[in-house]
Order: structure tokens, then C-alpha cells, then sequence
């Protein structure tokens, strides 16, 4: 526990104008980030006497080994550069709120030339249009389904577009009204653009027009005796009514709105917010936080903001936002609000009327969420600390073990070895520092020599971080250039040395698992005790009998079957199993796939396919002549000589096996007799 006082600033440092201020731990990690109209005022409140700080926020200042601050110009700035910080650094003392779902919208792809209707999650898209958030995506299609009737907007995929466009005939949607069946040219791109636009804007809430226009139609049509056509517009008029009143109105004077209510405890807190336009709800969403840091409701809905605020633009961001208590000072977080929707945000609290009756049932909403979600968690929380108790007490370890990692080595009857290293804090699946190892020191297999390798290579990569870092400066016994860990390339680009975000293999375990028994677990030991590492706990699991291995012990720690603590190692285990064999199967998967085509410079992948598509399999391909390659489109006399001659020096590949069936495909595409894969030979 580290005194604030060793790494108080002095007051005369700190100026007395806006930033935003980081707090780090030993090992350089942001464990929070804030904001200040004053950061002298503000930082000064961190460091007065510890028994007058709220515990969570004394617990922090004692985490906490050093503070850094980044002065702004405006409140405005400093809110902006506290929400990327925030997302960048993932401090643990922040509030951040655990959404429990991926919730659905309706989606609208106007940056296709023919827009397509359809169920989107995730991230966000430029040039699409979304409606929602839904609770179900049952519920969107539902609605599309009665919609579709009126606005036969194209809602297939991009294959089944292109197939119906290539036989000329569309799918059954096209047949029975539903679709306009642009991909045969029954509907100009233009119209049914239009038709997408029109759809847009009934789901925005623009309904009334449209019904009337619909309704004069039918007026007329029934005047001039077209009976059927009048029919058909009632049953349109109808399904629209059916569709607007699965969201009905709440405010009369087609408001658009959202609504954020609160409910809190000591610990937690939930949110609810409802999406209103067009004076109905189009959508809801809650969320959950553990309370880490001292935060009074404002500062709640103040983080409840940005983050449903933080990533859109434009009219995501309503014309009136309603909250249970206005941010202090509520000035920067309503011009914030502004700059992203590009027009003024009424952000209040609702008084009278209507608008506070709504508050009140999302409140009610936020406070039946709260109670469900510590009904859940009550349970959850008891038995991860009991688990880690355990494993604690078993292992005679002086503190539990509130990081763990677990390594296991997959192969297939020697081949494709590869490793994987999972990691558990607190019990939970920490899946960003994920980490997977091809051995590279020898081949064939040896699972001994294979952990001893992978477990060497993870900790020379702390202690190179540490050394980094400056908090060690003596070299390493042993030390060596440090091998590819296979990562994938996109984490390369990581930062490592003073910028607070995650490092690769920068923070040790207090404990290490390996999948196996007594001849791996010393391994692994052997391995830490050549690089000098003492302070790091190991054990292995053995899957035949659930058996606790530990260094130099004959006999190993056998926990009861109704152990919490065997419960979690046995979970740690199987998500490094599961992690190592998913990637030794992909790797399987892509050597089978390989082809001599593969080493051909200049034949992409579009030339590639449409050879295979001209020959029918590289083995009538390696018997063609130079002049029948030729007649394939887009290969020239040169590339139909390389092709040739890649061919002809390549000895016929092994069979590919279809790892679904277990069937091996000869050369020429065809299924010989089935072979059994058994799937017991992967480890």
C-alpha cells in the first residue's frame, strides 16, 4: 500500500485551470481518470488525511503510485479528453457500465445502391440508418414483416441478391408481394431508393401524412370503382396501424427524447434508458456499474452520457435528453451535447406532465433491473472470493490469487503444436490478454519440453516490460532475444513503455496453472527458476482424476469434488484447452487448405478461383496444356507458363480432409470413402 504523500505534487506545480489528471499504479497502469474545473482544487481533495477520504476513493489513493495531469482550455475539452481516456485506458477505479446484451437495431444500408432492410448489433456503420434499440430481434422482424406490405423494401443478402439477379428470377418474398425484386429489374435503383427513404421516414415517426395520403388513395380508388385496389390499400392501411401500435404513445406532442433514470445502492447502480420519437418508444437499453469510485447520481448520469453519447453524431443525439439529477456543472456537458448532434440539447429534469410520468416508469425499470442483477451477482460475487480462498488455502499461498494464467499445448499426432495462455482476474475470463504460441525450438511432440519453452518465453517477455519500465535494472540470467509470442499483428502496434494502456506480458500472476501433471508442472518451475522468478506460484491440473500437482511434491493436493476453488481451476483449464485447440485446428485447417497455386507470384486469389472454376480441380489443372490455360479469362501466356510450371514441380498434395465428416477429398473434388477423424487425437 503505497503512502499518497511520497508522490503528492508540490502545491506551486499543479496549475489552477481545467485539465484532466490520470492517477497510475507501480507498474505504470491508468487505475483512473478525471476531470476538473480546477485541477490545484480538485487534486488537492486526493491528498488530505486518509480517514477523511471515502474508502473507495482512499483505496484508490493508496493503489495509486504517482498522478499526472493535461491541462485544457475549456470544460468542454476536458469532458472529451476524460471520455477517450476513459475508453483508452480502461481504469479500474472508473465507473463503466456492463451492458448485459448486445441489443438489436433495426437497420437500413442507404449506402448500398439497392438499401437492404435488416438486424444489425455491434458497432455502428456510416451510411446506415438505425432504428431501436430493441429488446428482441424477434420484435424488428415483426414489425418489418406488417411494414413490407406497404414499403417492399429489398431485405435478402448480398448471395441470394446476386443469385436471383444470375437465373433471372427472384426469391419467394418477390413472388408474394413483399419485395419489390430489384435484384430482376422489376424496380429502377432510383424508386427504390425512394421506397428505402419512405420506409426511413415512417419508422422516424413522420406516420400521420402517410396514413392520410394512403387513406385519400383509397377514397379514390373506391370512387372510381377500383374495388380491388381499395381493398388492397385498407389491408396496407391496416398493417401500418398494427405496426405503429407495437410501440405505443407515450408523449402527445411527438417529442423526441431520452429518458435516463437511476437506481443505486452503496455498491451498484443500474440504468435504464427509453428511447422516444415521434412520441413513442422506439427502443430501450439498461446498464449496470460497481460503484468504485465515490459518485453522487449526478457524476452517474454524467458517465451515463458519454458513453451513450461518446461514438454518434447528428440526430442519435435527440433534441431533449431527460435526467433524475443534472450534471455539476451542467453548462460543458450540454454544449458537449450540442457539438455532437450540431444544434442546441435541452438537457433537464422533468417537472410536471407527461414527461415526468415516463421518468417515473423508467425509474421503476432501472429499479426492478438493480434488484435483478443482485439477485444474480449476490451469489456470483460469494463464490468467486470462497473459490479463490480456496485455491489460496490449498496451494499455501500467503494472498489469493487474484491473477491467474493457464497455459495448455495442443497438438495432433505431433504436428501443428501450438500453446495458449488464458487469463483470470478475480475469478473472471479476462479475454483481451488472451495469448497464443507456435513452439518454434524443435519439432514433433514433446508436451514437457513444449511448456517449459512457452512458460520461458511468457516471463523473459516480463521481465524485458519490467526492465523497460525501470523497475529492474539488473540483467537477467539467461537472457535472450525474445522469440514471436503469435500474437496477432494487430496487437503489435501496442504501446509499452509510459503510457499507461495494457502491455504485452507486462503484469506477472500470482498464480501459474498448467494442463497437466507432475512432469509439467516442473517444467514450468524449471523454466521460472532459470529466469530467477521466485515470487510467482505454480500448479498443474490433470484432467484423468481432477489432481492438484505442485513443484517437488511426490503426491499431489486432491480437492474435494464439491470444491469451488477445483471448480474454477477445472473452468481455467478447459478455456485454455478450448483456446489452444481452436487455434491448432485453424492452423490444420489452413496448411490442408494450402495449394501449389499458392506459391504462384502475381495469381491472386480472383485468378486462383476462376482456374479452379475453369478446370474443375488442380489435378485436371496440372494435366492442361500451356495454350488451355490461356483460355481461362485474365491469365496471360506468362502466368499460364508459371502456373504450368508451379505445377508440374509440385508433387501432388496430401488429401484434404473435411473435418465436418470426417471424409478425405481426392485432387479432383470427390469424396472418397469416409474415414473416421477421431477427434480424441487432438489435444
Amino acid at each position: 500500500m503505497a503512502d499518497p504523500s511520497s508522490y503528492r505534487p508540490k502545491p506551486g506545480q499543479i496549475p489552477d485551470s481545467p485539465g484532466v489528471y490520470r492517477f497510475r499504479d507501480e507498474h505504470g497502469r491508468v487505475i483512473y481518470v478525471g476531470k476538473a474545473k480546477s485541477l490545484r482544487q480538485r487534486l488537492a481533495n486526493y491528498f488530505q488525511d486518509l480517514a477523511g477520504l471515502h474508502p473507495r476513493t482512499r483505496t484508490m489513493v493508496t493503489t495509486a503510485a504517482s498522478v499526472e495531469w493535461t491541462v485544457v482550455s475549456t470544460e468542454v475539452e476536458a469532458l472529451q479528453l476524460e471520455y477517450s481516456w476513459i475508453k483508452e485506458f480502461d481504469p479500474r477505479f472508473n465507473v463503466k457500465y456492463r451492458d448485459d446484451k448486445s441489443y438489436p437495431y433495426l437497420a437500413v444500408t442507404l449506402n448500398e445502391e439497392f438499401p437492404r432492410v435488416q438486424v444489425m448489433r455491434g458497432a455502428k456503420k456510416k451510411g446506415v440508418r438505425y432504428f431501436g434499440p430493441y429488446g428482441h430481434a424477434w420484435a424488428i422482424r415483426e414489425t418489418v414483416d406488417l411494414m413490407l406490405r406497404v414499403f417492399p423494401v429489398r431485405t435478402c443478402s448480398a448471395g441470394v441478391f446476386k443469385r436471383s439477379a444470375q437465373i433471372g428470377r427472384p426469391c419467394l418474398l418477390g413472388y408474394i408481394g413483399k419485395c419489390s425484386a430489384p435484384c430482376v429489374g422489376r424496380i429502377p435503383a432510383e424508386d427504390h431508393r425512394e421506397l428505402a427513404e419512405e420506409f426511413c421516414d415512417f419508422m422516424a415517426g413522420r406516420t400521420g401524412a402517410y396514413i392520410r395520403r394512403l387513406e385519400r388513395q383509397m377514397q379514390d380508388a373506391a370512387e372510381e370503382m377500383e374495388y380491388e385496389r381499395a381493398a388492397r390499400l385498407r389491408d396496407d392501411i391496416g398493417a401500418l396501424r398494427r405496426a405503429m401500435e407495437k410501440s405505443a404513445v407515450v408523449l402527445a406532442d411527438a417529442t423526441d427524447a431520452d429518458l435516463i433514470a437511476v437506481a443505486e445502492d452503496e455498491l451498484e447502480a443500474a440504468v435504464q434508458i427509453f428511447h422516444v420519437r415521434g412520441g413513442r418508444v422506439r427502443g430501450q437499453r439498461g446498464w449496470v456499474t460497481d460503484k468504485v469510485e465515490a459518485v453522487s447520481t449526478a457524476g452517474l448520469v454524467e458517465h451515463a452520457l458519454q458513453q451513450l453519447y461518446g461514438e454518434e453524431r447528428g440526430d442519435a443525439v435527440p433534441k431533449e435528453v431527460l435526467v433524475p439529477a443534472l450534471p455539476e456543472p451542467v453548462e460543458p456537458v450540454q454544449q458537449w451535447l450540442a457539438e455532437r448532434r450540431g444544434s442546441q440539447v435541452s438537457l433537464r429534469i422533468p417537472q410536471r406532465g407527461d414527461k415526468k410520468d415516463l421518468m417515473a416508469t423508467v425509474e421503476r425499470n432501472a429499479q426492478q433491473a438493480l434488484a435483478l442483477h443482485k439477485t444474480k451477482r449476490a451469489s456470483d460475487l460469494t463464490t468467486r472470493s470462497r473459490a479463490l480462498e480456496e485455491i489460496a488455502r490449498a496451494l499455501d499461498l500467503e494472498t489469493v490469487p487474484l491473477r491467474i494464467e493457464c497455459f495448455d499445448i495442443s497438438h495432433l499426432q505431433g504436428e501443428d503444436v501450438v500453446a495458449s495462455m488464458v487469463v483470470f482476474e478475480d475469478g473472471l475470463a479476462r479475454k483481451s490478454e488472451y495469448r497464443r504460441f507456435q513452439i518454434k525450438t524443435f519439432e514433433g511432440q514433446d508436451d514437457v519440453r513444449s511448456m517449459h519453452e512457452v512458460i520461458g518465453r511468457r516471463f523473459k517477455r516480463y521481465l524485458q516490460e519490467k526492465q523497460r519500465s525501470g523497475e529492474w535494472t539488473e540483467e537477467p540470467a539467461g537472457e535472450a532475444p525474445v522469440e514471436d509470442d503469435g500474437v496477432p499483428d494487430a496487437m503489435a502496434g501496442r504501446p509499452t513503455d509510459d503510457d499507461g494502456r495494457p502491455k504485452r506480458f507486462a503484469y506477472p500472476p500470482q498464480l501459474v496453472v498448467v494442463d497437466g501433471g507432475a512432469p509439467q508442472v516442473a517444467a514450468a518451475r524449471r523454466a521460472l527458476d532459470e529466469l530467477g522468478i521466485d515470487d510467482v506460484a505454480v500448479c498443474g491440473l490433470a484432467k484423468r482424476l481432477e489432481e492438484v500437482w505442485l513443484p517437488e511434491e511426490d503426491d499431489p493436493v486432491v480437492l474435494p469434488r464439491t470444491s469451488e476453488g477445483l471448480y474454477l481451476l477445472q473452468r481455467v483449464r478447459d478455456e485454455a484447452h478450448r483456446f489452444a485447440l481452436t487455434y491448432q485446428r485453424s492452423k490444420r485447417t489452413k496448411r490442408l487448405r494450402s495449394s501449389p497455386l499458392d506459391a504462384v507470384a502475381g495469381l491472386g486469389e480472383s485468378r486462383r478461383q476462376a482456374l479452379l472454376k475453369h478446370f474443375g480441380s488442380v489435378k485436371r489443372l496440372r494435366a492442361a496444356t500451356v495454350e488451355e490455360i490461356c483460355e481461362v479469362s485474365g491469365i496471360g501466356r506468362k502466368t499460364a507458363e508459371s502456373v504450368a510450371a508451379a505445377l508440374a514441380g509440385a508433387a501432388p498434395s496430401a488429401p484434404a480432409v473435411n473435418t465436418a465428416t470426417g471424409e478425405i477429398i481426392e485432387d479432383d473434388g470427390v469424396p472418397s470413402a469416409a474415414l473416421s477423424a477421431e477427434r480424441g487425437q487432438d489435444r
